[in-house]
């Protein structure tokens, strides 16, 4: 007895003894310990009347909430803490009234739905969707509501109306296919970019819907210019929405939205001048992107005109006779701010902060290397929405563009680097890394393709292939030489990205490895590596140069020496 009483005495000091030295997970901070500490803030600030009223106070206890969901995005407490951010951003719309927190608390219960379809935060977050989407439908009624008793449509729309035959009108309706939905759709606001030969508008909702546009004559009977405008089906304006924008460039005088009717919202384009335009729209959320072309640039016209002269040129050698070199590059780190992409392996570690750190990488060594310009769509931690990152490129007269993304799938074996330029998905696995990268639904990208003939010019399609090839080519080498071990070579492909769509410049995007697979996350992280992967790069697009303008590529050579 006393020989088991001795064993079990020194089995008790060896636990505790472990306990000491080796501290278990349990004296971490968790998911959960950051949870409390948010709530802890929340009921503070809500039994404060004092600090409730200042919006700072409402971002500390919310940026606590969102710490939550950052610390394990895949966790058990990952739903509560974005939840709760989005619940504290409904409070602070209540107080402020502003519709950028409106839209904040929406869009983070949207991504409750999406993110976390088997959490009972779903049904609670569809709920606050609802809820707040009537808030801004009953203010938007309410101001119809006035403008129909006083007749007070927006005043540059309403002569037209007046001027506008019987037979316009029914010919309007015609076209108008009706509504999938009763419900209204809100239209949130209107975005330009522009240069002299470039514009790009984007009309925000709330919600898909379907619309019509048509472009007018100008009537100097009534003073109105050559105008092109769109109309949204059972919509309406929303609060605070600025009505007008002014662009002044040399294509276009302002874009103007008015509630046209009871359930129509018209949104105007007064034209200066323009050789061609396309619109199409685009979801999650929905918004409708106009482009609007002017004449190009001379020099361009005039190399035109004497490649035309010559009938034998095949379309690579045409694209050879028209190249000007290479002068400003567009490079596009993917995701950011509230858009982290992907998520590693690695806990903490996220697509929008690597590619991030591997674009400024990659910039620098293009200025270096290439000798030629170049611009960062975003060089911090900050959101951009997929549209604007095609504008900015297409504003700056780029040359080349290149988005940097990380891949990612279920699977955390899949690895391997692939390029892709924009055109047709071919196969089900480039589908699905679109529609990942597009933040949609698979389903949606048929309704993607079905634009796209339209969009796209062989030239850019063959040079963005190209390019492609070079890139891709030259990434797998690099690593290779470098004896970095199972580089997979998962090739050129093609597929609908919205970042690539409208483009007027050979333009790819890059998934520089799988941020999922165990090795090539803790690769992704390492400098070392993302400099081997910038250096490949770099060697891609010279190679691209020097295929595409010999002349040009040599003398940017001689201009380093």
């Amino acid at each position: 007895m006393l020989n088991k009483k001795n064993i079990l005495f020194c089995l008790l000091i060896c636990c505790y003894a472990l306990a000491v030295l080796w501290p278990c997970e349990s004296f971490a901070i968790t998911a959960k310990d950051k949870y409390f500490k948010a709530e802890t803030c929340y009921k503070k600030l809500r039994n404060n009347p004092k600090k409730n009223k200042y919006k700072h106070n409402w971002l500390r206890c919310i940026e606590k909430f969102q710490a939550v969901y950052k610390h394990d995005p895949k966790g058990s407490w990952a739903a509560a803490g974005l939840y709760m951010s989005g619940e504290l951003y409904g409070k602070l719309y209540k107080i402020s009234s502003k519709e950028s927190d409106r839209k904040e608390a929406i869009d983070i219960f949207e991504r409750i739905v999406k993110q976390f379809p088997k959490s009972k935060y779903k049904g609670k977050a569809i709920k606050k969707i609802r809820v707040f989407s009537k808030k801004e439908t009953k203010k938007s009624s309410k101001k119809i509501k006035v403008s129909t008793k006083k007749k007070s449509l927006p005043e540059k729309i309403k002569v037209s109306t007046k001027k506008k035959s019987l037979s316009e009108k029914e010919k309007l309706k015609k076209n108008i296919k009706p509504s999938k939905t009763d419900e209204i759709v809100t239209i949130t606001g209107l975005r330009y970019w522009s240069n002299p030969s470039y514009t790009r508008i984007v009309i925000d909702a709330d919600k898909d819907t379907t619309y019509n546009h048509r472009l007018l004559r100008k009537d100097p009977s009534i003073q109105k210019p050559k105008r092109l405008y769109v109309d949204l089906q059972n919509s309406r304006l929303g609060d605070g929405i600025k009505k007008t924008i002014p662009i002044n460039d040399d294509l276009l005088s302002d874009a103007r939205a008015g509630q046209f009717t009871a359930d129509m919202v018209r949104v105007v384009v007064d034209i200066k001048s323009f050789k061609t335009y396309k619109i199409f729209s685009l979801k999650n959320p929905f918004r409708i992107v106009i482009d609007v072309w002017g004449t190009e640039a001379k020099k361009k016209t005039s190399e035109l005109k004497t490649a035309e002269k010559d009938k034998k040129f095949t379309s690579s050698a045409l694209a050879k006779q028209l190249a000007l070199g290479v002068n400003c590059i567009v490079i596009d780190p993917g995701h950011g701010g509230r858009d982290f992409g992907a998520s590693g392996y690695l806990k903490g570690v996220f697509e929008k902060d690597v590619v991030l750190k591997i674009a400024k990488m990659l910039a620098k060594k293009i200025r270096e290397e290439v000798q030629c310009e170049v611009f960062l769509t975003r060089s911090r931690d900050r959101y951009l929405t997929l549209e604007e990152r095609t504008a900015i490129a297409n504003t700056k007269n780029a040359d080349l563009f290149i988005s940097i993304h990380t891949n990612a799938a279920k699977n955390r074996k899949a690895f391997g680097i692939e390029t892709y330029f924009l055109n047709l998905a071919t196969d089900n696995e480039s589908i699905l890394v679109a529609a990942r990268e597009n933040a949609t639904s698979t389903k949606n990208i048929s309704d993607l393709q079905t634009i796209l003939s339209d969009l796209m010019q062989n030239a850019k399609i063959n040079e963005s292939s190209r390019l492609a090839g070079y890139v891709q080519t030259a990434l797998c080498n690099c690593l290779k030489k470098n004896k970095y071990s199972r580089i997979n070579n998962k090739g050129v492909k093609q597929a609908p990205f919205y970042v690539l769509l409208g483009a007027q410049m050979p333009a790819i995007l890059i998934e520089t490895s799988f941020i999922s697979n165990p090795k090539e996350c803790k690769r992704l992280i390492n400098s070392k590596y993302q400099e081997r992967l910038c250096e490949a790069i770099v060697n891609g697009i010279k190679k691209y140069i020097k295929e595409t303008n010999p002349t040009a590529f040599l003398r940017n050579l001689q201009q380093k020496g």
